[in-house]
């Protein structure tokens, strides 16, 4: 019994002691174990869920350079089954004219590629990247080895896209989809970069949300639901995610002269400025702020 309560504090920093941690404690002495664990798997409590993504966040943060890159060349290359169904949708509805009609088939296919990547456990920046801010903000991690994994897994999501993105103009002639590709590429490199920006902002926000709805349900049919719930979003709202967006955008360049290489880079370089900030950082320090330090400071209030 000792072993277990050392277990559920190990790595915890000093003061850190929260309402859930005495309530885990008092599970642990009062019931059986397989209870408890098909309890929690039902519906995780917030500390529990945070607690999951400070240790989920390590073992991204502890891994090496070379499988994280080659997670992340995979990740990339993954979301090109979000460009290739939305370019085939897009072209498909471009005949009916209709801004509205297109948007929304659009939107009921964008959330695909998410779904395979985030579940196959591939590195996606504004998903994993988010959840290994959680360990930096409970002071088991650096700042440096959080920028490392930003770094590697921005470069492979990156390289991933680019050779999607030769694949999929590749079969062009078969998924006649050129029409679509152009559309889209239009849409990443048409806004001015401040709206642009904010665009990303809130795309980065609900990836990072779709990462810690994913900690914090067990069931893989509710996991399934909320990726695609909060991809759906980005995509009827127009918004800007800056992997899936770097395969549209490097797909258009391949297939029409209509684009151009600092055109690409301007915009993929702002959509990965605005999901870090909305994803990887102002979500990760609410989360961790309203459950952590919230009810820290609300058990030492009840416990002088």
């Amino acid at each position: 019994m000792a072993a277990r309560e050392g277990e559920a504090g190990a790595g915890k920093t000093p003061g850190a002691v929260t309402d859930r941690t005495q309530e885990r404690a008092r599970e642990d002495e009062q019931f059986v174990p397989v209870i408890v664990k098909r309890t929690d798997e039902s519906r995780r409590h917030p500390d529990d869920t945070l607690e999951r993504a400070v240790k989920e966040g390590r073992e991204q943060l502890n891994r090496r350079a070379g499988s994280l890159l080659l997670s992340a060349v995979a990740a990339g290359m993954i979301l090109g089954f979000t460009a290739l169904p939305v370019g085939v949708v897009v072209t498909a509805m471009a005949p009916l004219h209709s801004a509205l009609l297109t948007r929304i088939g659009a939107a009921l296919v964008y959330p695909l590629g998410f779904v395979i990547c985030i579940l196959s456990g591939a590195q996606l920046f504004t998903e994993h990247t988010a959840t290994a801010v959680y360990p930096v903000l409970d002071r088991k991690a650096s700042f440096g080895q959080l920028l490392r994994l930003w770094v590697i897994v921005v470069a492979g999501n990156l390289i991933g896209a680019a050779v999607i993105a030769s694949l999929l103009a590749a079969v062009e002639p078969i998924s006649a989809a050129r029409e679509g590709y152009t559309i889209v590429g239009r849409h990443l490199v048409s806004p001015a970069t401040l709206p642009l920006l904010f665009s990303s902002i809130l795309a980065g926000w609900l990836m990072a949300q779709g990462a810690w709805l994913v900690i914090s349900t067990a069931s893989t049919a509710a996991q399934m639901l909320s990726l695609y719930a909060v991809t759906f979003v980005i995509g009827i709202g127009g918004l800007h995610h800056s992997v899936a967006g770097a395969v549209e955008l490097m797909t258009a360049l391949w297939v029409s002269e209509e684009f151009t290489i600092p055109a690409a880079a301007g915009s993929i370089a702002v959509m990965l400025l605005g999901n870090l900030a909305g994803g990887s950082t102002l979500v990760a320090i609410l989360n961790y702020a309203h459950i952590r330090k919230t009810q820290t400071l609300g058990n030492s209030a009840r416990h002088p």
